[in-house]
């Protein structure tokens, strides 16, 4: 019977060992060496956009926040999250090496719920700009959500985090 008990405890070991290591890379947002390696300093024009008082009945808005990378070497985004399921972003490029003109990757939204889907590998080489489309959805919280309403769209980069914020007052 101990022997069982041992080789139980050594595999429920293991699975914690590895169960903490998947953790924190999902803590880390799951960037490697390579996307570290990349330093830049990411800023944004505005970091902050109010949209006045917007109705529930009126439908989703939008804005978009315009970011750069202000250093000397490349910059890599790996992560875009959402504060709140009410709100989602997009990250848009231009890109004049392929069709359409433009690289378009998202919808991101809010860890947890959703697709999961906030990873992202995009270079912005030394100076070079991107976008942030931010849709705010102000009947997404019924009429529990009226009144004046704060939201963050976090971009992480080898060039650190940045938040985005958006406030509205939203009437019924």
């Amino acid at each position: 019977m101990k022997k069982y008990q041992n080789i139980i405890f050594t595999f429920l070991g293991a699975i914690l060992v590895l169960g903490l290591i998947w953790f924190l890379q999902f803590l880390s947002g799951g960037q490697d060496s390579e996307s570290l390696s990349t330093g830049g300093a990411i800023s944004a024009e505005n970091t902050l956009f109010d949209f006045g008082t917007i109705s529930m009945a009126a439908g989703k808005v939008s804005h978009t926040f315009k970011i750069k990378n202000t250093a000397a070497e490349p910059l890599t985004i790996y992560k875009i999250y959402t504060s709140c399921m009410c709100t989602e972003a997009f990250f848009v490029k231009n890109d004049s090496s392929i069709n359409s003109g433009q690289v378009k990757k998202g919808p991101f939204g809010m860890p947890g719920h959703g697709d999961g889907n906030s990873r992202l590998k995009q270079i912005l080489a030394p100076n070079e700009e991107a976008d942030i489309e931010v849709i705010f959805d102000p009947a997404a919280h019924g009429p529990a959500g009226i009144g004046l309403i704060e939201r963050e769209v976090y971009i992480e980069s080898s060039g650190g985090k940045l938040a985005l914020k958006i406030k509205t007052n939203v009437t019924p």
